[in-house]
């Protein structure tokens, strides 16, 4: 492996963890689930008598926009929320496994990237539960750019703004007598999201054109909505997402974009790292290019909306060098 996962919360890389899936048998002996938010107190009709909306997100970054939205009238269990855990290499547990029993309401990424829920849905029993799939709410996954689909949509804003909308829709079917105050958190969130969208407008005005390097694909929905152009090789880059060593040759090629190549900005997962991607960073920064960091899990009291604005804020920044 070429790479570690590692806690934006700390300087030490830490090993992914994974779960053991435990027997169905188990499940039912279980009362406790991950961690939650949202007081219970919703007056909606849900399913199993509830009086709040049981909703499960694949991570936190999902159970957050799902929790901006539902208010009190939801409770959220995100499944994720270490960043040290990759979500493509993720096995639930038992108490992950009740929680999606007991779901009114499931959210995940879909795409490839969160495949441990829909293994959790199959398996659970629960045939009233409604999944919200990302991906194929966003359309993106029908017709992928370039051959391949970038499943990092959390970064795509009107991805976002369609979630949400369809979050709105089947809490109301879910909780009537909370419409309303799904309506007033919705609208409030699009207007945090349509400031976003503004900000990244005003960049693109101003760097459309920028020659951009990345280690991986995560933020490139938001580069692209900015107008600005990768030009990482192709193989660096997948080798990265992947987890492999990228040959020398490929190494050596990423690292001339900044000496040769005209490229002044690098943004890098700073969640996935190691010795190659280490490199390319060091040479970035020996050449006087800009790095900015970027994650793939909500960082600590954060919310989607201010994540977001952080990391344009620091794209601004970088840029404006």
């Amino acid at each position: 492996m070429s790479r570690t996962r590692s806690d934006p919360r700390s300087s030490a890389p830490l090993l992914r963890l994974v779960g053991v899936l435990a027997a169905a048998a188990s499940v039912a002996l279980l009362s406790g689930c991950a961690s939650s938010a949202a007081a219970p107190t919703g007056s909606g009709a849900v399913a199993g008598g509830s009086s709040t909306i049981s909703i499960v997100a694949s991570t936190d970054v999902y159970g957050d926009i799902a929790a901006q939205i539902g208010g009190a009238a939801v409770t959220v269990t995100s499944i994720i929320t270490d960043p040290s855990k990759d979500p493509h290499e993720f096995t639930a547990d038992a108490q992950n496994q009740l929680a999606v029993s007991k779901a009114d309401i499931v959210v995940e990424n879909g795409g490839g990237y969160d495949d441990f829920l829909d293994a959790m849905v199959a398996s659970a029993r629960n045939p009233d539960v409604v999944v919200l799939n990302a991906a194929a709410i966003s359309g993106k996954d029908q017709q992928p750019a370039n051959g391949s689909f970038n499943e990092h949509l959390w970064y795509d804003i009107p991805t976002i703004s369609k979630l949400a909308d369809e979050l709105v829709v089947r809490m109301t079917a879910l909780a009537p007598a909370d419409s309303a105050t799904f309506s007033a958190n919705a609208t409030e969130f699009s207007q945090k999201l349509a400031a976003l969208e503004a900000t990244e407008v005003q960049l693109k005005g101003s760097y459309a054109g920028t020659l951009v390097a990345i280690t991986e694909p995560v933020p490139l929905y938001m580069l692209d909505a900015i107008g600005l152009v990768n030009v990482t090789p192709e193989k660096f880059s997948a080798a990265v997402e992947g987890g492999t060593d990228a040959a020398p040759d490929v190494v050596a090629e990423t690292e001339a974009l900044f000496t040769t190549g005209g490229v002044k900005l690098f943004v890098y997962n700073s969640q996935t790292v190691g010795p190659q991607t280490d490199a390319v960073r060091a040479s970035a920064i020996a050449a006087g290019a800009s790095t900015v960091p970027v994650t793939e899990t909500l960082p600590v009291g954060s919310t989607y909306a201010g994540w977001m604005a952080d990391t344009l804020a620091a794209l601004s920044t970088a840029l404006a060098r």
